[in-house]
Order: structure tokens, then sequence, then C-alpha cells
């Protein structure tokens, strides 16, 4: 079989390239393993008997430009969170610091509550108004070719900001724009997200996570997608195949010779492997790059550069609550605090503690996390009976636990470990007990659902359980010879990075998915 562009992986980016491609009148096949495509975005019905489909892996949406979306004509609707979040006092968990995008001078009189003067959002406004202005210059370029860091830094014309953010220590920074433990901690979390890193540390992984983390849409908004991740998927497969391209799940491919040929086996309906094999002027790799290696590596061709030993670092956690718990903080409403990124023991100290003990090899004690309830915002991905009673999901994100703590013989004990003291490190922060709001599954059990790193590598392939496919990178070009490419090109001409491991991959964007597909159409 003979095909202009093969795609490896039917996760988003593996279909958002593959719709570019196939509206631009190319024959395209998208090669996906499991036995449906979205990879980790996807809605599942992950508790027996319970009629609600969670947005089982990602959950929320920042970085998809709204160009893709207009571009593929995506049936995606996306809601805006009025509040940004909640975070109890660390040391005193019956006051609280809830950011309203709503009600300024609400957020201003909660900020003089906890710090006892306007201090501190003043430099909260000056440091995010100064970010926003940043992010509306730098995210439009990420679906044009790579730039110099020197012209970046040109475009954002605020040269003090740039060398906080690119040259220097994030820790450093935070350190000295804000006084307050908290208000550095609830900053400092969108460095943290899926990488584990010293808040202090030289290499500036924390940076580059938190840029990206800030720059979506060019306001850093994390908005809710209505049906789930499993919607934003659903459209964009239905682009793709709309416009020609041919879907087929249950194939493994084992082997991508660079001169354009694909090896798979097919499972098929029967359940039994068949071998197949295609051609392709251009094959573009919506995998991590690790398994692309091992795919090169089966065909005798040399390997791509790419991060050695990706890991990841969190706990991921899903919940079905019979309804949303009460706060310490009796002020607050609960649909508030948990309708925005709830934090969870995240204040900046806090943070480096349970760094250390992990970087130690040990599960920190008290494990900072985040939580976020998807049907505050969208009822839809309850069934009819349950979405008329209190019930709610929950989505626990567990920081500073990376998958080596996980990668020996006694995983299960580790995880059983890790879970406890996330569910106290949560439970010191709520009036009641997590578990005394639980629902029970169809078998009687908690309807809660933990993966660790080891798990998501199991389950989605990612190097690690890393969720960005290796460690990210700076959105622009770092060596002279990057400039003016696409940032998803390889050592070999007809094979490109299309998946989250491309330069400005990582998160729900469709980015890399675009930038493969005008690398191919440019040819």
């Amino acid at each position: 079989m003979n095909y202009d562009d093969v795609v490896i992986g039917g996760g988003h980016n593996g279909l958002t390239a593959a719709a570019y491609l196939a509206r631009a009148g190319r024959r395209v096949l998208v090669l996906e393993s499991a036995d449906h495509v979205g990879g980790a975005a996807v809605s599942a019905q992950a508790f027996p008997g319970v009629d609600a489909r969670l947005s089982r892996y990602s959950y929320l949406v920042s970085l998809m430009p709204a160009q893709v979306i207009a571009d593929l004509d995506l049936d995606v609707r996306l809601i805006r969170r009025r509040f940004s979040s909640f975070t109890p006092v660390p040391t005193d968990p019956g006051r609280g610091l809830l950011v309203d995008h709503g009600d300024e001078a609400a957020t201003a009189a909660a900020f003089t509550a906890l710090t006892g003067s306007g201090a501190e959002h003043a430099a909260w406004q000056d440091f995010y108004g100064r970010v926003h202005r940043l992010a509306q210059r730098v995210f439009p370029t990420v679906l044009e070719p790579l730039r110099s860091e020197r012209d970046l830094a040109a475009l954002v014309d605020d040269a003090e900001l740039w060398d906080a953010l690119v040259g220097r220590p994030l820790g450093e920074v935070l350190q000295k724009q804000f006084a307050d433990d908290t208000v550095r901690g609830i900053v400092a979390t969108d460095a943290l997200i899926g990488t584990f890193a010293d808040l202090d540390g030289a290499d500036l992984r924390q940076n580059v996570c938190f840029l990206y983390h800030l720059i979506g849409g060019g306001t850093g908004d994390w908005d809710v997608p209505v049906g789930g991740m499993g919607a934003v998927t659903a459209a964009l497969a239905k682009a793709a195949a709309a416009a020609g391209a041919e879907i087929r799940t249950g194939v493994t491919v084992t082997a991508v010779d660079p001169d354009g040929t694909v090896t798979w086996q097919d499972s098929g309906k029967t359940g039994r492997r068949t071998p197949g094999t295609a051609t392709a002027g251009t094959i573009h790799a919506a995998c991590a790059p690790t398994v692309l290696n091992r795919l090169l590596t089966a065909a005798g061709a040399e390997p791509v550069e790419t991060e050695a030993s990706p890991e990841g670092a969190q706990l991921k956690v899903n919940m079905l609550l019979s309804r949303l718990p009460r706060l310490r903080d009796e002020q607050v409403d609960p649909r508030a605090a948990f309708a925005g990124t709830f934090h969870v023991n995240e204040g900046y100290a806090q943070l480096q503690q349970a760094y250390a003990e992990a970087a130690a090899g040990r599960v920190p004690h008290l494990p900072p996390c985040e939580i976020y309830c998807h049907s505050l915002s969208d009822r839809s991905i309850l069934g009819s009976e349950l979405a008329a009673t209190d019930a709610q999901t929950l989505t626990l994100f567990g920081l500073h636990l990376p998958a080596r703590l996980f990668a020996g013989t006694d995983h299960d004990d580790v995880k059983d470990l890790a879970l406890a003291r996330t569910l106290e490190s949560l439970n010191a922060v709520l009036a009641e007990p997590i578990q005394d709001v639980l629902l029970g599954d169809g078998d009687g059990a908690y309807c809660l659902e933990a993966r660790t790193p080891v798990e998501l590598e199991a389950d989605l392939g990612l190097p690690g359980g890393n969720i960005f496919h290796r460690s990210l990178q700076w959105p622009w070009a770092e060596r002279a010879d990057e400039v003016g490419t696409w940032g998803v090109e390889t050592r070999h001409e007809n094979v490109l990075i299309a998946g989250a491991g491309a330069r400005r991959g990582g998160g729900v964007s469709g980015i890399p998915g675009h930038n493969a597909a005008q690398a191919a159409l440019a040819r």
C-alpha cells in the first residue's frame, strides 16, 4: 500500500496532522495500537456500573490555538473558568486565598486578608500583567517556523522579564517578586506539572514548564472541554476522516525504515495478528521519540536525537463524589473553591521539601497536589440520573512523585503508600475526609482510580510516565541550524516528530501535529 503520509499514533496530535494533510489532498494512513483513538485525550467510564465519562488522563485545554480549531472546523466547545484557584494556607487550612477572575475587588480583599496588606496583590497584578503581554507575543509564533531566542526576546520587548523567566532559576525570581510563602507556591506550581524539578535548579527545567503553562491562547487560561477530552479527540478524528484520512486501530507498528516503509501487526477484529506494510513519502511519529527510536532500531536505522530516559513525576487520581466535601475555610463556597484549581499543601516551602524527599528516594510525607472538578462546569459528562443528584467528579494531580520511586518490584506497595499520603494531604485541608463523600461503584468499591508514572507508561506508551513524552523544550530554536525549521525534523528527511516530543510539544494543543503537517506540505 502506498500513501503520501503515514501517521504513527492516533492521539490528538496524530489526528491533527492527519486532518491537515488529508485536507490538502494527500493520501493519509493513521495507525493506532489501541482499539480506539485519542491517546491520553480520552473520555472513559472509569468505574464499573457508574454512568460517568471522565477525562481519564489529560483533563484541561490551554495550548490548543484557536487557529487549529478554525482551520479544521472542529466542533469543540471550551468553557473559560471564572475561578482561577483556591489555596488553603498550609499553616492554617481554616483560611484560604480565592482568586476570582469575575470579581477583582474580592480577589484583592482576599490577598489583603491573607497577607495583611495590598502589596502582594499589587505584585501579583504586576507580574501576571507582564507575563500576559509576553504570552500575547510568544503564543502566535508556535504555529510558525522557529525563530531564534534573540528574535523572540525582541518581540516580547521586556528584557527584565525575559531574563527573569529564561535566564535565572524561577525560585530566585519568585522569592524576589513575592513575600508570602502561599502566594509564591501558587505561582510556582505551574512550573512543576509533570516536571520533577528543583525551583532553584540551574538547569531551568522548571522555567520551561512555567512558560508553557502561562502562554496558552495568549492568556494562560486552562479551559474545560464540554463533553470531556474525548470530545476534542472525536472532533479531530471526524475532521481527519471527513477529509479522507484512513484511520486504523488495533494496529501495532513494529518497525520504521527511513526509506518510507512502515511495518505492523494488525490484531484485527478476531484477535488474530496479521502483518502489514505500507510505504509513504513522509512518516509522522505522533508517538514518543523513544518509541520511534525502538521502531527505527528494529529496521536497522539510526535513532533520532532525544532525551535518553524521560521521567514523569505525578500521581493521577480520578474520583467520583456524592457531593463536594466541606472546607475548613467556612467563608468560601466549595463550588467556587473546586471550580478552579484547588491547591493542596503547595506552599513554596512545602514544594521544595517534597522535592527534596523525592530526590532522596522517598515518597514525600505530605505530597503536594492540586484538584479540579470538571462537572461543576460541564454536567454532560454525567449520566442523566447522576447529573440530577449532587454528584461531582474530582481530578487530582499529585506533584513530586517521579517514576523512579515506583520503578522497583515493590511498585504496588509504593503506590499504596503514595496514594494514602496523598489522600491524607488532601484531608488535611478539608473539614471531612474525602472518603466520606466518595461514591461506590457497581462492585461496592470506592470510585477512585490512581495511576503512577509506571502505569501511565503501560497504559499509553508515555516513556517513564512523562506526560510530555520528554522534558519540555524552549519554544524557539536553540541552535542556529534550527532557525526556520518547524521543530519536528529529525536526522531522517522522511521522518518527522508529530507528537508531544517535538519542540513546542506538550499539553493538549495539536501544535506538533500542525507543524509536522506544515513541514511535509512545504516540501
